[in-house]
C-alpha cells in the first residue's frame, strides 16, 4: 500500500535555507516540494498556482521574515482564500508577539529554524494530520507570559492615564512604539528591529487601535502620558 504523499511549499528567501530544506524533504518517502517562493508576495502566488493545478500544496513552510510581504501577512493573505491551507510557521523568532501574530494570521504550526530535521518531518506530518503544533520550548514560554499577563491584569494597577476600554501592548509593540515617537518612518523602525516594514505598519495599526488615538503623533503623545516610554 503506497503512502500518501504531503506536497511541500517552501517559502524562504534565503537560498541557503531554501535548498537545505529542500534536500531534507526531499529525502522523506512520502514528502515532496513542489514549489518554492523567496518573499511573501510569491507565496501567495505560488500557493494560487499550485491549488490551481491541483498540486496541493498540503503543508507551506513559511518564515516569518520575508521582503515585500511579510510571512505573517502571507499566510492570512492565502488562509483568507484558502481557508483549509495548512501553514508552519519556521523563524529564529520564539518571541511570544510574533507567536501570536502567527496564530492569528491562521497559522497551524510554529516551529523555530534549530529543530532537527527529523522532528520537522514529524511535525510536517502531524499537521497534515489536521493537529496544530507549537513547538515545546515556544508553547512553555507562551503559557509563561500568558500566565503572567493575566495575574498582572487581575492584581495589578492599569498605567496612569489608560482608559477601561484600552488593551495593553506587547513588548514588541512598546519597542516600536518608542522609535515612532523618536519620529522614526515604519523603514527606519523595521530595519532597526530587524522586522519586514509590512510587520513594522501591522504594529503600528494595532497601536493606534490599542491607544484608541487617530495619528502617530497623538500615539506618541499619549505614550508619554502613560509614562509607556
Amino acid at each position: 500500500m503506497s503512502q500518501t504523499l504531503i506536497r511541500l511549499l517552501l517559502c524562504e528567501d534565503q537560498t541557503l535555507m531554501r535548498q537545505g530544506l529542500r534536500t531534507i524533504l526531499d529525502l522523506e518517502p512520502d514528502m515532496e516540494v513542489v514549489g518554492e517562493a523567496t518573499n511573501g508576495e510569491e507565496a501567495v502566488s505560488r500557493y494560487h498556482e499550485l491549488r490551481q493545478a491541483g498540486l496541493g500544496p498540503d503543508i507551506v513552510l513559511m518564515d516569518i521574515q520575508m521582503p515585500r510581504m511579510s510571512g505573517v501577512e502571507a499566510t492570512a493573505a492565502i488562509i483568507n482564500a484558502y481557508p483549509d491551507a495548512r501553514i508552519i510557521m519556521l523563524t529564529t523568532f520564539d518571541y511570544d508577539d510574533y507567536v501570536l501574530e502567527a496564530i492569528k494570521a491562521g497559522a497551524a504550526g510554529y516551529v523555530l529554524k534549530d529543530l532537527p530535521a527529523e522532528e520537522l518531518a514529524v511535525t510536517i506530518r502531524r499537521v497534515a494530520q489536521g493537529e496544530p503544533f507549537i513547538q515545546p520550548s515556544i508553547a512553555s514560554k507562551l503559557l509563561i507570559e500568558f500566565g503572567r499577563g493575566s495575574k498582572g491584569g487581575r492584581n495589578q494597577p492599569r498605567p496612569p492615564g489608560s482608559g477601561s476600554g484600552e488593551e495593553e501592548l506587547s513588548a514588541r509593540e512598546i519597542e516600536v512604539l518608542r522609535l515612532l515617537a523618536q519620529g522614526a518612518s515604519n523603514r527606519e523602525i523595521a530595519q532597526q528591529l530587524c522586522l519586514a516594514e509590512g510587520t513594522v505598519k501591522n504594529h503600528v495599526s494595532n497601536i493606534l487601535s490599542k491607544l484608541q488615538v487617530a495619528n502617530r503623533t497623538q500615539a506618541a503623545s499619549k505614550a508619554r502620558e502613560r509614562k509607556l516610554i
